[in-house]
């Protein structure tokens, strides 16, 4: 995964949903009464229909009912996504009981490559529940545009290419909609123990 300007839009995203929420501001007075309004809520996350590493269709009203801790990335990413899928499994593993009622899903921003057969056999490394999810290029654009995710392919000098792609992993209510999110270098003690905090 490649660092650049683009890969902060969704932690901009993120941090104005929680501001956003947050905002109150007073109206207009009439007639002696004030009222607040509420100011409005960037949306983070939406439906999506993807397909899974066992070639199953799946949407997010799947997962309705538990919390979703979701990441964008690719298979062939030498570096960035492996070690943070194995954060998310390492903070999963922390939770004990509590585990089941959190599914992690890996959205790749890679389709042409990450197939349902590549994806299955890259998510035996970090956990049997761990669920992988490909789909259609439009599929993939739409759930990255959902999620605010910045998607490039980026040209090797040797041949080849690389996926610039920003690094959030989201936590998604039982409801399906935003929590919070966690930077990729947040660590697997710190994610389990914000995880606790929330059931």
């Amino acid at each position: 995964m490649i660092r650049t300007p683009q890969a902060l839009i969704p932690y901009i995203a993120a941090i104005a949903a929680v501001i956003a929420g947050l905002l109150w501001h007073e109206g207009d007075q009439v007639g002696g009464l004030g009222r607040a309004v509420q100011s409005g809520v960037a949306q983070i996350g939406g439906p999506f229909a993807l397909v899974d590493q066992d070639g199953k269709t799946r949407t997010d009203a799947d997962f309705h009912g538990r919390f979703m801790l979701i990441y964008f990335g690719y298979s062939f990413c030498p570096d960035v996504c492996p070690t943070t899928l194995q954060e998310m499994g390492a903070a999963l593993d922390k939770l004990g009981p509590k585990r089941p009622r959190v599914v992690p899903l890996f959205i790749t921003v890679d389709p042409a490559r990450d197939t349902p057969i590549i994806l299955k056999a890259y998510m035996k490394n970090f956990g049997p529940d761990f669920v992988g999810l490909t789909g259609s290029d439009k599929a993939i654009a739409e759930a990255a545009r959902a999620y605010h995710v910045y998607i490039k392919k980026h040209p090797l000098s040797g041949g080849g290419y690389s996926m610039d792609h920003s690094g959030v992993i989201y936590l998604m209510g039982p409801d399906g909609k935003f929590v919070t999110y966690y930077e990729d270098e947040i660590g697997p003690d710190k994610m389990a123990d914000d995880l606790r905090g929330r059931f």
